[in-house]
């Protein structure tokens, strides 16, 4: 699925039959979900036009609508999505590097004295 969302929101427009719709509305908003964390994760803010675009809204009501609904920690001000909030949530862990390579380093020993 990665890279072929456009495809996928444009293969809504032509499905076989009307029974399909419900299921295309289902993987489309799966799709949205998918980029919108992508792209809080990826940006600190977005213009609404870039955000309208790469979510593929066709109108900015329908953003605001999906950003209330979806995202609340999402805020829209002076034109721009800001993720910031969102991304300062999730506080970051240190790897312990040194002692992950000292670690490394001995079952290497250790596998050398056995082979």
């Amino acid at each position: 699925m990665e890279g072929a969302y456009n495809r996928v929101l444009s293969a809504r427009q032509s499905v076989p039959h009307d029974t399909y719709v419900y299921f295309m509305d289902l993987l489309a908003k799966t799709v949205r979900d998918e980029i919108a964390g992508c792209s809080e994760k990826a940006y600190e803010y977005l213009s609404i036009a870039d955000a309208k675009q790469i979510l593929m809204f066709s109108s900015v009501k329908e953003l605001s609508d999906y950003i209330a609904e979806e995202h609340p920690k999402w805020k829209i001000t002076n034109g721009c999505v800001f993720f910031q909030e969102a991304k300062d949530s999730a506080p970051c862990k240190e790897i312990p590097s040194l002692q992950l390579i000292n670690q490394t380093l001995s079952y290497a020993k250790e596998l050398e004295r056995i082979v």
